[in-house]
């Protein structure tokens, strides 16, 4: 089963769990379809109302940037680790 790293700014929308467990995989789409499911505020902050990642949001599968890759096509064994990363702003 593969796992979601959740990073801190996101963790409200993910019931402030840090690491969450998701029984799907396959691709990217599908581990964030379940997302979607379970935890579906978490999800609308990954991915737009198209279902694209959002500009903002960098994700990656065992450490390789999704969109260097094959976007949410990305292909995610069971053992995969994925980090959801959004970018921050400052001043």
């Amino acid at each position: 089963m593969p796992v979601v790293l959740v990073p801190g700014v996101l963790r409200a929308e993910a019931g402030g769990e840090s690491r969450l467990r998701v029984d799907a995989d396959g691709s990217l789409a599908a581990v964030l379809d379940e997302i979607g499911r379970r935890w579906p505020r978490l999800e609308r902050r990954i991915r737009d109302e198209q279902g694209v990642l959002r500009r903002y949001v960098n994700v990656y599968v065992d450490g390789e940037d999704c969109r260097r890759s094959a976007g949410l096509d990305t292909p995610v064994p069971p053992t995969a680790e994925i980090q959801v990363l959004p970018s921050v702003a400052g001043g």
